[in-house]
């Protein structure tokens, strides 16, 4: 399996009253418009799908959910990550059951394991599943920071483990495992604001927030720059970089579920201990939205009419 192009972090869309419940119809509704977009993957139960508030049975339900939309027309990797080696096994393997093409294992938050305990973890899980791994390396949330260094003892002793998502933060980071491991591992930024610039020093796309809200214009600015038409791609990068910016205004996912409102694809609910953004975040949300939009007016980027179009027609999964 190869790791190129946009993956999208699908947010979990939640039922706006006492149950907050998983939307699944609005879940369905945002994979379709992820595919419709032209993004090369789909990642459920990632930071950005609120997985420490979903159930182990919610995960598992989201997970099923993206695969049995996505009818193999792009893979899957579903996030499966925790801070106990034991219950991450159990999750990848359920993953992988569920039909799963891949599984993206973050760094374990609160734990603050060593280096050799990270080494440890993720040798186990990926001795565990057949599947490709993808590391999720995200110090700003787990506290930890897995080095290039390890990665490459890991990568070394499970061939399963093809690739990381790199959310450090650090374009030097990109750099350095390229001079380190080579085409052996896969790079993919995670954070969309570096995207552009991570490529430029070897990474092979993203695993995205911003593609949630336009799909085909992050898909786009990602296949421009990984073919070498940078001018173009920082064209349009430098366009979408105020949404990147808006995106992280307050806690991820809470922006991004309120700019998927404004174009009508689902509520804003986020559960506790998240809250919905302010007034005045939300202001900001939509004026970069509004902004980007009529700088890209003909290029097909999807308004809220557009998106309420699209929501109508797009096929549910049963």
């Amino acid at each position: 399996m190869q790791f190129s192009g946009t993956y999208p972090a699908l947010v979990t869309p939640f039922t706006d009253d006492a149950e907050q419940a998983i939307d699944f119809a609005a879940f369905d509704r945002l994979v379709e418009s992820q595919i419709d977009g032209g993004v090369s993957g789909l990642v459920p139960c990632g930071t950005t799908g609120e997985t420490p508030t979903l159930t182990y049975a919610e995960n598992l339900a989201v997970i099923e959910r993206t695969v049995r939309v996505a009818r193999k027309r792009v893979p899957v990797i579903a996030g499966t990550g925790t801070n106990s080696t034991r219950s991450t096994i159990d999750a990848s393997l359920a993953a992988v059951k569920a039909g799963a093409d891949a599984v993206m294992v973050v760094t374990p938050y609160y734990n603050k394991p060593t280096q050799q305990g990270m080494f440890e973890h993720f040798t186990a899980v990926a001795k565990a599943v057949s599947v490709p791994v993808v590391v999720y390396n995200i110090p700003g949330r787990s506290v930890i920071d897995l080095l290039p260094e390890t990665l490459k003892q890991i990568a070394e002793a499970c061939p399963n483990v093809v690739a990381t998502k790199e959310a450090t933060g650090n374009v030097l980071r990109a750099q350095s495992i390229a001079v380190m491991m080579g085409p052996k591992m896969t790079v993919l930024s995670g954070d969309d604001a570096l995207t552009l610039p991570m490529i430029a020093c070897g990474a092979k796309g993203v695993i995205s927030v911003t593609s949630n809200v336009y799909p085909k214009e992050v898909s786009r600015a990602t296949s421009l720059a990984l073919e070498g038409r940078f001018a173009e791609a920082r064209e349009l990068s430098l366009r979408l970089l105020p949404v990147h910016e808006a995106m992280f205004i307050e806690a991820n996912p809470s922006p991004a579920k309120a700019a998927l409102a404004h174009k009508k694809m689902m509520t804003e609910a986020v559960r506790g201990p998240l809250a919905r953004i302010s007034d005045a975040a939300r202001e900001k949300v939509i004026r970069a939205m509004t902004a980007f939009e009529r700088s890209v007016t003909g290029s097909g980027v999807q308004t809220p009419d557009t998106a309420e179009a699209a929501l109508r027609s797009a096929p549910r999964a049963s």
